[in-house]
């Protein structure tokens, strides 16, 4: 262990290491984070901090390194270790790249979703079961500041809710520039992402919001489709098991669909159209 001065207590100078280590792991993403890049036992290493255990002098050399100290100032009084470390040149805290890009178009979204949050149907020619129409549920909200959302797509239609196969899809949601961008991945075989563009609402209340969808057919071919969508505002509060078992494959020409929105999601061609576009409803 580091040489401590002989009028100081040990037990104020392992407070002092505890302190100091707390705030040298503050600069970094977690305390996980630093053990990972440390390759020690997150176990072992919140014994240090909570002063249970003490690291032997090969781990503190290996810790100090790290950080960037010495051995002997990590137990220094926490005021004095402060000063040090402030004027002392030190590796910037690491911040996720893809964090930092997330977190610029969630500001740029900020106070655009108010009147999106809430539930959906949202309907699509599926891209397994050709000719068919799927219902699943959507669930917009907004968590810490950010806007997220659940999919839930549910196989076969007549199936009992318990027994039924269904996808749950986990993502983020944007608003920029007069478009609502949905990005999500499938969260059961995390093998399949979804890219969803939507027209915005230029009415008080949402009704429906209609634009194109991106991923791959779930059947083994995973084939990639592009179709039209259409998202059918349920409210902000709904009775969810009793939406989900309504959820399913449908065929287009029965009456459980509404006419109007087989019509939004019919992926025929327009004329004189050389990419595959969508119109606001």
């Amino acid at each position: 262990m580091a040489p401590l001065d002989a009028n100081r207590n040990p037990l104020a100078a392992q407070r002092e290491f505890c302190e100091n280590l707390r705030m040298l792991c503050s600069y970094y993403r977690s305390v996980a984070d630093v053990c990972r890049k440390l390759n020690i036992n997150r176990a072992q290493f919140n014994r240090y901090l909570n002063g249970t255990s003490k690291p032997s002098n090969h781990t503190l050399e290996r810790i100090c390194d790290f950080f960037g100290v010495e051995p002997a100032e990590i137990y220094l009084p926490r005021e004095h270790f402060q000063q040090i470390v402030k004027v002392r040149p030190r590796h910037k805290p690491e911040r996720s790249v893809v964090g930092e890009h997330i977190e610029r178009l969630q500001q740029q979204s900020h106070g655009r979703f108010d009147k999106y949050l809430g539930y959906y149907y949202e309907y699509y020619q599926s891209m397994s079961s050709r000719g068919k129409v799927l219902r699943g549920l959507v669930h917009l909200f907004m968590q810490d500041g950010a806007v997220y959302y659940e999919r839930y797509e549910r196989f076969p239609s007549n199936a009992t809710f318990d027994g039924t196969s269904k996808s749950k899809y986990l993502g983020v949601a944007f608003y920029l520039n007069d478009r609502i961008f949905l990005i999500d991945y499938e969260t059961l075989s995390g093998n399949e992402m979804v890219q969803i563009v939507l027209f915005p609402s230029y009415k008080n209340k949402v009704a429906r919001l209609s634009g194109l969808m991106l991923g791959v057919a779930s059947s083994h071919e995973r084939s990639i489709g592009c179709a039209r969508v259409v998202f059918e505002f349920l409210g902000k509060s709904i009775d969810f098991r009793k939406a989900l078992r309504l959820c399913g494959i449908f065929d287009p020409k029965a009456a459980k669909i509404d006419p109007s929105i087989v019509k939004a999601i019919d992926n025929s061609p327009q004329k004189a159209q050389h990419h595959f576009h969508n119109i606001p409803l």
